[in-house]
């Protein structure tokens, strides 16, 4: 089998299902489904509650540094390396503007929760 035959079935397939996904599912709503809650009761108030803009600043601020500390994770492989002085002051370097953007973050208030 080639690849280009591979290529056709996987598309046909592909296809059907997107096909089969948009048809098969009940297109008429009823007020059970219409309700902002499935859990048996009736809701009390607004189900589009605003959320506090702080609450976003630090759900960003977690996945920031949690995206920049995976740039960490090759570090134990690259001390490995012909030279290990370069990989520990990147490192370090990486770490430092970590460190340096925490405590901005910090003084600025960004990190409190209530004022």
């Amino acid at each position: 089998m080639n690849l280009l035959t591979m290529l056709i079935i996987a598309l046909l397939i592909s296809t059907l299902l997107m096909i089969i996904s948009f048809w098969l599912p009940q297109t008429l709503p009823d007020a059970e489904k219409l309700s902002p809650y499935e859990c048996g009761f009736d809701p009390l108030g607004s189900a589009r509650l605003p959320f506090s803009i702080r609450f976003f600043l630090v759900a960003i601020l977690f996945l920031l540094f949690d995206l920049e500390i995976a740039l960490l994770l090759p570090t134990p492989w690259a001390i490995n390396l012909s030279q290990p002085v370069t990989t520990i002051l990147l490192t370090s370097t990486i770490v430092a503007l970590l460190t340096a953007g925490l405590i901005y973050e910090w003084l600025q208030g960004g990190l409190d929760w209530a004022e």
